[in-house]
C-alpha cells in the first residue's frame, strides 16, 4: 500500500493548486519549493525578495516570488484587510503596518485569491500563523471551531485502517466544552473522508467505556457524541470509549459490545488537548510512528502550520496535504 505521504503527493500533482510560502528568508522553505516545483506538486509563491534569493545561489525559476515591502500588491492587500476589519476599529494605517508581516501578508494573499492555500510557520510560532488565520480567514459555513488533526502511520499494526489513523485534536483547542468537543468530532470525520476517500470511524475517547465510570470529564465526552451523532449523522461516532476498547476487538467485545465503531476506530478524538499531544507522541516516539501534522481544519480557506524543526521534506509533505485540501475546497 503507498503511504499515506505518496498518495497525498500523486493527488495534488493530478489538479494543481498554488500554495503560498511566506516565510522565503528561511533556506529550507526555499529548498522545498525548489522541490514542489521540479516535482510538480503544486505552483508555489513565496514572500521575500528576489534579489536576496538569487544572492543566497537559490534557483527560482518556475516560482513566484513577492516582495511584502514593495510589490505593488501591498497597496491592494493593505486596503482589502482595513475593510475586513474596519468595523473592529482597524485604521488603513494600520493594516498598511500590518503588510511588513509576511504571515499577515501571505494570508491577505489568500483572501484574495492569489493562492488556494499557505504552508507557514517554519520560523514562526503556532500563534503567529493562526492569529492572522483566525482574524482574516476566519471559520468555513457551518463550523463553529478551528481544529486540528495529526495523520498517524504505524508500522505492523493491525488496529485502524492498517495501523493508518486521524487523532484530534493534538494541537489547538486546549480544554474543549461538550459542544467544542462534538465540532473537533463531526470536521475529523469530514476530514478523514475527504482525505482518504473512505469510512470514518470515530471513537470519543476517555478513561471510561460505556458509563463505566460517571464523573464530569466522561460526561462531557458523552454529551459530545450525542451532539456529534446529531449533527453529522451521516457518519459512525461511539463512546465514551478507553482507547483499548477503540482498537482491539477483544477488548471491544468485552468493553462495548455491539458498538458500530469499538474494536475498528480509525479516528481518535481526545477530550483534551494534553491527552491528544501527550497520545500522539508517545504512537510516534513508541510505535515508529509517522505524524502528518497539525493539519488544520475548520477554516474557510486551508492554511496550515509547521514545527519550527521541521525539515524541508516535512514542508514538502504539508504543502501537498494543504493542496489535497484546496481541492476538495474549490
Amino acid at each position: 500500500m503507498a503511504s499515506f505521504l505518496a498518495t497525498m503527493i500523486e493527488r495534488a500533482k493530478s489538479d494543481k493548486r498554488t500554495i503560498v510560502l511566506p516565510e522565503g528568508n528561511d533556506p529550507r522553505v526555499l529548498e522545498a519549493a525548489r522541490a514542489i516545483v521540479d516535482q510538480e506538486i503544486a505552483h508555489v509563491v513565496i514572500i521575500g525578495n528576489a534579489d536576496d534569493i538569487a544572492a543566497r545561489g537559490y534557483d527560482a525559476s518556475g516560482i513566484r516570488v513577492i516582495d511584502n515591502l514593495h510589490d505593488p500588491l501591498r497597496i491592494e492587500l493593505a486596503q482589502s484587510l482595513y475593510e475586513l476589519r474596519k468595523a473592529k476599529g482597524m485604521t488603513l494605517d494600520e493594516a498598511n503596518a500590518l503588510m511588513d508581516d509576511v504571515m499577515y501578508f501571505g494570508t491577505m494573499l489568500l483572501k484574495n485569491g492569489h493562492a488556494d492555500g499557505l504552508v507557514g510557520g517554519a520560523c514562526h510560532a503556532t500563534k503567529d500563523v493562526l492569529h492572522p488565520a483566525l482574524r482574516i480567514i476566519k471559520t468555513a459555513p457551518g463550523s463553529k471551531v478551528v481544529s486540528s488533526f495529526f495523520v498517524m502511520e504505524v508500522p505492523d499494526c493491525p488496529f485502524g485502517d492498517q495501523g493508518t489513523f486521524m487523532f484530534a485534536d493534538c494541537a489547538v483547542c486546549i480544554q474543549p466544552d461538550a459542544d467544542e468537543l462534538s465540532e473537533i468530532a463531526v470536521a475529523t470525520a469530514k476530514s478523514y473522508a475527504s482525505v482518504f476517500g473512505s469510512e470514518p470511524r470515530v471513537a470519543m475517547l476517555s478513561h471510561s467505556s460505556y458509563g463505566s465510570v460517571k464523573d464530569d470529564d466522561t460526561e462531557k465526552v458523552r454529551e459530545a457524541l450525542a451532539l456529534a451523532r446529531t449533527k453529522a449523522p451521516e457518519f459512525a461516532f461511539d463512546g465514551e470509549l478507553q482507547a483499548d476498547a477503540a482498537l482491539v476487538p477483544s477488548v471491544a467485545t468485552s468493553k462495548a459490545p455491539g458498538s458500530p465503531v469499538a474494536g475498528s476506530a480509525n479516528v481518535l478524538v481526545f477530550p483534551d488537548l494534553d491527552a491528544a499531544n501527550i497520545g500522539y507522541k508517545l504512537v510516534q516516539r513508541l510505535a515508529k510512528a509517522e505524524a502528518y501534522g497539525p493539519i488544520l481544519q475548520g477554516l474557510g480557506a486551508p492554511m496550515n502550520d509547521l514545527s519550527r524543526g521541521c525539515s524541508a521534506e516535512d514542508i514538502i509533505g504539508v504543502v501537498a496535504i494543504t493542496a489535497v485540501q484546496a481541492q476538495g475546497m474549490r
